[in-house]
């Protein structure tokens, strides 16, 4: 299959992409020149420019069978709303009219489960309310929306993943939680009930390549995340036990945090500077993440299988081995 890919660059997309190349696939990959691009046994085309660049998504697409969409702006200080909605959803609809004038077989669409927010009956499914809590899960559901409505519109046929939280060997969005952990500097905040649910990268390309290959997917939404969702608690003594490390025998109220958080925000982010703590931060520990995996299983054939002790001693061994623990 010859695929165009974007977010190439990324933690999601650099694992994609090795796994599509080693499996024999034809990828050309959009990146920025100053962006870093992964060390691999194969290469693929690289095609200069960003998704703000007609002309590049328009050689990006050209004669491909499938296009792949990952890039998108994360959460980092000092971006604007403008930005984000420029990036996110701009970007996606330059990208969207490019396939549907290159006649592409396939696009699969990146969202978030966060465009549902704080899940108020867990677990939550595809025709759950979406309920974006900041600037990119809002962004990221005008996305997804519009690429759903480019296929129902105009014949795209787009599908849609909705990855869980995404970790595993390499990623760093969990690191500074596995560091406090392991160095016995971590309290739970608020009850530690709250859900989350994780997915580990292999599991998520498996969805992707899935998404590619099963007609089914077209016209759809997928949430793809690990074999279950856990309590804070489950998940930082699941931490713990991989890192010989202990949780602080105290629990830290999610009030005051959230607070603070705010305050912190409301001062550095007009700066560009980086805030010492964010609110979603805080709601990473008080807001419910838990889904449902039971369409993705049905329709695509999805079955996820690192649960997440196996993912989570894998993540800290690669910690070590990199110095990083």
């Amino acid at each position: 299959m010859k695929i165009a890919l974007t977010g190439a660059t990324g933690y999601t997309g650099g694992r994609l992409l090795a796994v599509m190349l080693g499996r024999g696939d034809t990828v050309r990959a959009l990146a920025r020149p100053s962006s870093k691009r992964p060390a691999l046994s194969g290469e693929p085309e690289w095609i200069e420019g960003d998704l703000a660049d007609v002309g590049a998504l328009r050689r990006l697409v050209e004669g491909v069978d499938a296009v792949v969409h990952l890039a998108a702006v994360y959460r980092t200080a000092g971006h604007t709303d403008a930005y984000y909605r420029a990036v996110n959803v701009g970007g996606t609809v330059r990208l969207l009219e490019a396939a549907a004038k290159a006649g592409v077989q396939r696009f699969v669409h990146t969202s978030t489960v966060g465009v549902h927010g704080d899940v108020e009956h867990p677990p939550a499914d595809e025709t759950s309310p979406l309920a974006p809590g900041d600037i990119y899960q809002a962004t990221k559901a005008e996305a997804e929306t519009l690429a759903l409505e480019f296929h129902r519109r105009r014949g795209v046929p787009v599908s849609v993943i909705r990855p869980g939280a995404i970790y595993g060997p390499g990623e760093t969005r969990l690191l500074k939680l596995f560091r406090a952990i392991a160095r016995g500097r971590y309290a739970l905040v608020g009850s530690g009930r709250a859900y989350y649910h994780p997915v580990y990268i292999d599991d998520l390309i498996e969805g992707y390549l899935l998404a590619l290959e099963r007609p089914e997917a077209v016209g759809q939404a997928f949430i793809v995340a690990g074999p279950t969702y856990v309590t804070q608690r489950e998940l930082a003594e699941t931490i713990a036990r991989a890192t010989g490390g202990r949780l602080l025998p105290f629990r830290v109220p999610a009030a005051p945090l959230r607070w603070l958080a705010a305050l912190c925000e409301a001062v550095c982010v007009p700066l560009g500077v980086e805030p010492p703590l964010h609110r979603r931060r805080v709601e990473f520990w008080t807001k419910n993440r838990a889904f449902s995996t039971e369409k993705a299983r049905r329709l695509l054939g999805y079955e996820p299988n690192v649960d997440l002790e196996t993912g989570v001693a894998r993540t800290a061994a690669w910690y070590r081995q990199a110095g990083w623990l």
